[in-house]
């Protein structure tokens, strides 16, 4: 696992699964517009949370790319799941302005609950496919730029898929953020 320590947050790159993540308050899923179970995160997170996750969002929904909301975990280890709808890769647009504004909402939603430490997946970039790479930049240049806002929030995790789209995403970070910065 990568951390970088910056504001006196600790971010953190690791792979893995975002519905297992016991030691977070909150995870963040990769939602479609109707808040309903899909495949990939939002699949898992749903199947791990139970049918109540689902009735839980039903009168949330839908969302528009950007947007963010917030529910209780239900069967998952954690107390809350944040629910954002990233933009469709070459469809919604601005993407980078609409994938940036998922990051920037969650962690207002994640201060406005208290919310100590958070884990992302990479979103926009399963199904919706927004490439790695241009997606870690606008992740980490968003949440950076809001870490000095900050007061409840911790810790950042990035929790991702496989070790390829660590590399990317620890490359990224360091490069933003500098070797002073390494925990």
């Amino acid at each position: 696992m990568t951390q970088r320590n910056i504001h006196g947050i600790t971010l953190e790159c690791q792979q893995g699964d975002i519905a297992q993540q016991s030691d977070v308050e909150a995870i963040v899923n990769a939602a479609n517009a109707e808040l309903r179970i899909g495949g990939g995160v939002a699949g898992a997170i749903h199947r791990g949370a139970g049918p109540e996750l689902e009735r839980e969002c039903r009168p949330l929904a839908p969302i528009r790319p950007g947007e963010a909301v917030i529910t209780g975990a239900h069967n998952l280890p954690n107390r809350y799941v944040i629910h954002c709808l990233g933009p469709i890769y070459g469809v919604d647009e601005p993407s980078g302005d609409l994938l940036a504004s998922c990051y920037r909402n969650a962690l207002q939603l994640a201060e406005q609950y208290g919310i100590t430490s958070v884990a992302f997946p990479a979103l926009s970039t399963g199904a919706f496919g927004y490439p790695m790479e241009p997606a870690a930049r606008v992740a980490f240049r968003t949440v950076i730029d809001m870490l000095p806002r900050l007061s409840s929030v911790k810790r950042i995790r990035f929790t991702l898929f496989n070790d390829a789209d660590v590399r990317v995403h620890e490359r990224v970070i360091d490069e933003l953020s500098g070797p002073e910065d390494a925990v």
